[in-house]
């Protein structure tokens, strides 16, 4: 089955058609970037409405979709509901902004569907990855792990934050990255208890800990990992922290499996940091999924209702952040399986002291 014929699927059997406009879920169907156009989905056939400005690359690289040149959408759309006897067509609730629900709503000449059906429909396919995208998802990792083996080698007293991140992101680019997963977070010695510090002109000092959070993406799909190194010798209780952020990771990450809860995962993880007696300093969620957006489902936090799937992917990144002083977060992320899981992330975890 297409993409397209899974989403109809997943749909309900009275949604006659589907209507997807946000960009990452336009290029989740296409397979092709654009900051504009418009998929419409049907129970027999799919269609992609574009302008001049991507008609061309869009003819040679969209499968299993009838590429249109748009030129009136709404008269256009209107011609394909009414061809394929489609009384209604389902939004993407989650982000279709109101005044877009009145262009509709105005412009269409069949029922708009406003609930949370298609957007559900479509998280539904986004949470278990497909091979192609899992093999993706690697190659921006191990993009982001070179960068990381590169900048050990970089890291010294005297570098700024923002010299470091700088260093993170031009050798990620350079190297097969399309863009950065997000914003490069690289921050030193009292910033590390900042949990999304931003790098700052601070230079790094002999003996503190220098902490990176950040990803490449790869044709669309994001990797995203955290490590905290050491530059010069830690103290005891850095060391101390360290190990119980890390015990803390390994015991989550052996206990993940298909059908395990979020909830559960997180908790383990959890116990392990409160009971070393630095419970509130763990004060975010232990991981969430990630794929073409660097933040998506499943999540792993306390309140978290997802059970977890084969090819479900998820992040695993306790930390204890201890204000004026210090922070340590070390982050992996895994494949789901049923027996256990798949860590994508094979970036050296012990502690570094450059």
């Amino acid at each position: 089955m297409t993409k397209y014929e899974r989403l109809m699927a997943a749909l309900p059997d009275e949604i006659d058609a589907a209507l997807i406009t946000e960009d990452v879920n336009r290029r989740y169907f296409t397979g092709m970037k654009s900051s504009a156009g418009t998929v419409l989905v049907t129970r027999e056939k799919a269609y992609l409405v574009i302008d001049f400005r991507y008609i061309e690359k869009a003819r040679k690289t969209v499968r299993d979709a009838e590429v249109i040149m748009q030129e009136k959408l709404y008269e256009q759309l209107n011609s394909l509901l009414e061809k394929h006897g489609a009384k209604n067509v389902a939004i993407e609730a989650n982000t279709v902004t109101v005044a877009q629900l009145n262009a509709m709503r105005k412009n269409l000449k069949v029922e708009v569907v406003d609930t949370d059906a298609l957007s559900e429909a479509v998280d539904k396919l986004r949470i278990v990855k497909t091979q192609d995208e899992i093999d993706k998802i690697i190659k921006a990792q191990r993009i982001a792990e070179a960068a990381f083996e590169d900048v050990l080698n970089f890291i010294r007293p005297g570098v700024t934050e923002k010299e470091i991140g700088l260093h993170l992101d031009y050798y990620m680019l350079m190297h097969g990255a399309e863009a950065l997963s997000f914003e490069t977070i690289a921050v030193s010695g009292p910033n590390t208890s900042l949990c999304h510090g931003v790098p700052t002109d601070r230079r790094v000092q002999p003996n503190e800990f220098v902490l990176m959070d950040y990803g490449a993406t790869y044709d669309g799909y994001h990797s995203d990992m955290t490590r905290t190194v050491c530059v010069g010798k830690p103290t005891e209780k850095m060391e101390r922290v360290y190990g119980i952020v890390l015990d803390a990771q390994l015991k989550a990450i052996a206990a993940i499996k298909a059908g395990a809860k979020g909830a559960d995962i997180d908790k383990i993880a959890r116990d392990v940091i409160t009971e070393a007696g630095y419970g509130e300093a763990f004060g975010h969620s232990l991981g969430h999924g990630v794929g073409m957006e660097i933040h998506e489902t499943p999540n792993a936090s306390p309140s978290s209702k997802h059970v977890f799937e084969e090819n479900m992917i998820v992040t695993v990144e306790p930390g204890i952040y201890l204000p004026d002083e210090f922070g340590v977060r070390i982050e992996d992320f895994v494949i789901i399986k049923p027996d256990g899981c798949v860590n994508m992330t094979l970036a050296k975890k012990n502690l570094i002291s450059l």
